[in-house]
């Protein structure tokens, strides 16, 4: 089982995406993508809200990111949050084991 948290980071003046950039430009990101359990971190700017962006974050089970929500790097994060004053709203979904039924759906 692995879960999946989309985390959408809304500010104002372009703020999302200064935060966005200076995660990547910091080697915060990279740093991680790298943590023990992480299959996915990765930013998407919203068409619809200019002043959002998305952050797909997904790890290998819920251990996985208690160890990265307990790393240095979140203190990092957090203070850069703060600097552009971001809000965020979070969901947060679970892989299935089985979902064969959907292959039918799913064009590759």
């Amino acid at each position: 089982m692995s879960l999946t948290v989309n985390l959408y980071y809304t500010g104002e003046n372009g703020n999302a995406l200064k935060f966005v950039k200076e995660m990547e430009e910091s080697g915060i990101a990279a740093a991680i993508r790298a943590e023990d359990g992480n299959v996915k971190y990765n930013y998407f700017q919203s068409l619809a809200d200019p002043e959002t962006v998305l952050l797909i974050d997904a790890w290998r089970d819920q251990k996985a990111l208690d160890d990265h929500h307990a790393s240095p790097m979140m203190q990092q994060l957090a203070a850069l949050r703060d600097k552009y004053d971001l809000h965020m709203r979070v969901e947060r979904y679970v892989t299935a084991e089985d979902y064969a039924a959907d292959h039918q759906f799913i064009r590759q």
